[in-house]
């Protein structure tokens, strides 16, 4: 019995990432008028990717994928070897493809997620897509206080060439970004 408790199975795993999350970002909020709870986003992320079958190291991924980049100004910031420490190499990998490079300027950290999308590992690509998916999502149904219909055009021509070099790991999740992005593009055009 012993044994089986030192080893958690795949529950216990995203159990314990969803509460890790939930922690990191227990006073963060989502920039939508909403304002959401930032948690709703990674879960959201997760259950993405657990419905169109990804393996479980990038739904557990998708849990912590914003907490490097959201805990930097946190007394105790979450750092990469934290991670690979409390979830392993593989899961703090597809975390480490997911966050941006907060010392760029915003314009070089899109221009990077372009670049970069291509050389993403499978499921480093699937996790981006899932987050792709979830934000055009929000900002569809809860933009951004002070986003003005240019800022969110941008934004959702930007994710969808990211979006491009994403595709090819998961066709059920190549499809939703597709119908998402079009649901996106017509609220916008609805908005104009």
């Amino acid at each position: 019995m012993d044994q089986l408790a030192s080893t958690p199975g795949p529950t216990a795993r995203l159990m314990r990432a969803a509460v890790f999350a939930a922690r990191v970002h227990a006073g963060h909020r989502r920039k939508g008028a909403a304002a959401e709870p930032y948690v709703n986003h990674v879960l959201e992320v997760a259950q993405i990717l657990a419905e169109h079958g990804a393996p479980e190291d990038a739904i557990l991924a998708a849990l912590l994928h914003d907490t490097v980049e959201d805990s930097d100004a946190d007394p105790d910031p979450i750092t990469h070897d934290r991670l690979v420490a409390e979830f392993g190499a593989e899961v703090a990998g597809l975390v480490a493809e997911a966050t941006d490079d907060k010392s760029l300027p915003k314009e070089a950290r899109k221009a990077q997620q372009v670049r970069h999308a291509r050389g993403c590992s499978p499921g480093g690509k699937m996790l981006k897509l899932a987050d792709k998916i979830s934000n055009l999502r929000a900002i569809t149904a809860s933009p951004p206080s002070g986003w003005d219909h240019a800022r969110r055009v941008e934004y959702v021509g930007w994710a969808g060439r990211v979006a491009a070099g994403l595709k090819g790991a998961n066709t059920g999740l190549d499809a939703l970004f597709d119908a998402t992005y079009r649901e996106a593009i017509a609220g916008l055009a609805r908005d104009a």
